[in-house]
């Protein structure tokens, strides 16, 4: 049966409910564990490095894409977490801790070899009236107020060739999994450049390099110091909502920056198959003949904000919370912390810098 959503709480709130007593997570870091308990909630989680331990009907907890681990009996019930779209004040990289989590039973949003629980939802399920109107207005609040999945960079951007159509290319960490599932065509950061500069020859393109790379947390792309071949301009710390509002386009491969640009109702283009292309909202470079239905842009908002992630409250570490709490509590931290990193931060970035073999580099 097609499920209705006129109760706001389904999907996320359905599968967390759905969870068993007890379920197995298999290969989590020690500090994703923490994380996996307060998310779950009331059911008890037992981590385990070997699939031997995993009896048939049970249910198994991954992270991301991770592949399933060799001798899986079968019947098992995989489900897949991941980082939400609404994360933090700070990069995951960092080791900051999310406020929201997305637990995917079919696939993982990112992964467009096959449907997830996302594009399922989006695909079949009936918003109502009452929903839409619930995701109007927390698309104009995350606008008015700035917020983006990571909430970092300060300062502002203008072209400085007034006139010219602006186009902004969001670079991506190119060893990461969404690359991986969800680019079969182009699938690097100066191929994008490349392509965009080609087909707009006339237009102001800026290239914004992934606040991972910039940190020096993750490995630059392929040929990326040559980024400003392809481009009039590259732009590092400015916050990603504020350089948003100053571009007329945004060209992605699967960047989240073009859904966010979408809530600010820009028009991008996606030359891979990001969770929130096909549906009749971006232009598209390749098929997705999978997702035939044509959505409202409150529509994707309400599947991928409200009814697909899993929220957590800030001041109560066992308490799940609604998006609207999770933005609150957003604004709230990004008051409380300001534009710079603290200094044991600075210290961790660079532990992290040296533990990952990846020498930290100032633009």
């Amino acid at each position: 049966m097609t499920p209705s959503f006129a109760d706001v709480s389904a999907v996320s709130g359905q599968l967390e409910r759905a969870l068993p007593p007890h379920v197995f997570a298999f290969g989590f870091s020690f500090r994703k564990r923490a994380i996996v308990r307060r998310f779950v909630g009331d059911v008890k989680v037992r981590f385990i490095w070997n699939s031997s331990a995993v009896s048939a009907g049970s249910a198994l907890l991954l992270w991301g894409s991770t592949p399933l681990p060799a001798g899986l009996v079968p019947d098992v019930r995989v489900i897949r977490i991941e980082d939400g779209f609404l994360r933090s004040v700070g990069l995951g990289a960092d080791l900051i801790a999310p406020v929201s989590w997305v637990m995917d039973q079919r696939g993982i949003y990112y992964d467009a070899t096959r449907p997830s629980d996302l594009e399922f939802l989006l695909q079949h399920s009936e918003f109502s009236a009452e929903l839409l109107a619930r995701a109007t207005s927390l698309r104009r609040r995350i606008v008015d107020t700035g917020l983006t999945k990571y909430n970092v960079g300060s300062g502002s951007w203008r072209c400085p060739q007034p006139g010219r159509r602006v186009i902004l290319v969001p670079g991506q960490v190119e060893a990461d999994a969404s690359i991986r599932f969800g680019a079969p065509g182009i699938s690097t950061n100066m191929a994008l450049l490349q392509a965009v500069r080609t087909a707009n020859p006339d237009a102001y393109v800026v290239y914004k390099p992934h606040p991972d790379v910039v940190a020096g947390l993750r490995a630059r792309g392929q040929g990326e110091d040559e980024a400003r071949r392809w481009c009039d301009e590259v732009v590092v710390h400015v916050a990603m909502a504020d350089l948003l509002a100053a571009v007329d386009q945004v060209h992605v491969l699967t960047s989240l920056a073009g859904f966010e640009a979408l809530l600010r109702g820009k028009r991008v283009t996606c030359y891979g198959l990001p969770f929130y292309a096909g549906w009749g909202l971006t232009e598209d470079v390749l098929p997705i003949p999978r997702r035939c239905r044509r959505l409202t842009l409150d529509a994707l908002v309400a599947g991928a904000l409200i009814l697909y992630p899993v929220y957590l409250s800030r001041s109560k570490s066992e308490e799940k919370c609604t998006p609207e709490q999770a933005l609150d509590a957003l604004l709230a931290w990004r008051a409380a912390t300001g534009d710079g990193l603290v200094l044991w931060r600075k210290v961790l970035r660079s532990v992290l810098r040296s533990v990952l073999g990846i020498a930290g580099r100032k633009r």
